[in-house]
């Protein structure tokens, strides 16, 4: 293919092509392409234990199913012979503009997938110009992540617990290392019944994994002391820092008063609280049940997405999480009303794999799917794809 003929086309398109001319060489992908196959390779290199924790979700894991079957519930309509040669995923964020929809979801203790944890992500993200939200369970700081970020967009997400002073000790921390917005989990009060876990017996955080923003946190330590002195001590420490079940949405206001950056409440999953979310000085929400993780018979993420984004009518921005795995479903969820989406165990399993380039691979195959998959249904923009979808 010549330069002007490759101008010609998309990158999607290129990418796709150089795939198909390195196997004229008998070159093939590194990683499997689809979800069902990565989740089975990375399940081969993974500890059982770790695996079990990442792919695991809370009880029968029937929430996880219902995330998956509320996309087959919709289906997009094509439109044909419009002119999609110059489209574009660009969106706008929190002022930001960002050349896709598509984020890494905050998750947690990635040390038990690869040494380099976080930050390999962070590298990712820079490469790929994809925000990376980071974790209050992080393996790496959230100066080390936002150090490798840099001037790529980066969010940090709160686990909010009862000590008023650490939160605002990591938000501040955040706000230093340039992060650009604070994204407040809200299903995480209790810790869940996952049954892989429980029949592993393993919680991460007993192993020191996941508490690297804990351990470097002064106020953390001033309360704390050494945290090898007493291990028990130390994780009821961490546990009165992590949750908090007696919040209430006036309790938000600790969060709100303490930072200017936007603050975006994620686990929304009912209308009332979308509109809750706004009147407590949300600045945005994110629609997830933590990827079935937190509580067994939830409703499929997707199915509460259409009804939240009609309650709130523009009135916040809405992101959406919990199920996507290709190209169709961030087409669907932004179909649906998404501002953008969370992407979260493929990239995992992507790290697991193959490290940094692990992660770009996965996420350059997403990439890739959703451009094609907009331009396939007739869409130039996401505004366009409000009436592509029917319900079945």
């Amino acid at each position: 293919m010549d330069e002007s003929t490759s101008a010609k086309l998309s990158q999607s398109m290129q990418y796709q092509l150089q795939i198909y001319f390195a196997g004229t060489q008998n070159v093939k992908p590194k990683l499997p392409v689809s979800f069902e196959a990565l989740e089975e390779k990375a399940k081969e290199v993974m500890k059982p234990e770790a695996f079990a924790y990442v792919a695991g979700s809370a009880g029968s894991e029937i929430s996880n199913h219902n995330n998956r079957e509320s996309f087959n519930k919709y289906q997009i309509v094509p439109r044909m012979l419009n002119d999609v040669s110059n489209r574009s995923m660009e969106i706008e964020l929190f002022g930001a503009k960002l050349s896709s929809p598509i984020l890494f979801a905050p998750v947690g203790v990635l040390s038990i997938v690869h040494p380099q944890a976080e930050l390999a992500v962070a590298r990712a993200a820079k490469a790929l110009h994809i925000p990376q939200i980071l974790s209050t369970v992080s393996s790496k700081t959230i100066e080390e992540v936002g150090e490798v970020n840099d001037d790529n967009p980066h969010w940090f997400q709160l686990y909010w617990g009862r000590d008023d002073d650490f939160t605002r000790s990591l938000i501040h921390r955040a706000e230093q290392a340039n992060y650009s917005a604070i994204v407040v989990t809200l299903d995480t009060r209790l810790f869940a019944w996952r049954e892989r876990d429980i029949q592993n017996a393993y919680l991460p955080f007993l192993f020191d994994e996941g508490l690297a923003n804990y351990f470097s946190d002064p106020v953390f330590l001033k309360t704390l002391g050494n945290p090898d002195e007493d291990k028990k001590r130390t994780m009821m420490h961490f546990a009165h820092c992590f949750s908090n079940p007696s919040s209430t949405w006036e309790s938000l206001a600790v969060i709100r008063n303490c930072t200017k950056l936007p603050i975006i409440l994620k686990g929304i999953q009912h209308p009332d609280d979308a509109i809750k979310a706004i009147d407590h000085g949300a600045d945005g929400i994110i629609v997830s049940n933590h990827g079935g993780r937190q509580l067994d018979g939830a409703v499929g993420s997707l199915d509460t997405l259409s009804k939240i984004s009609e309650a709130v009518a523009g009135k916040t921005t809405v992101l959406f999480d919990s199920g996507i795995r290709r190209g169709a479903d961030v087409f669907k969820a932004m179909a649906l009303g998404a501002n953008a989406v969370l992407v979260g165990r493929p990239y995992v399993y992507g790290l697991a794999l193959n490290g940094e380039d692990g992660v770009k691979e996965v996420m350059s195959n997403l990439l890739a799917d959703t451009d094609l998959t907009l331009g396939l249904a007739g869409c130039n923009s996401w505004a366009e794809t409000k009436d592509k979808l029917i319900r079945v």
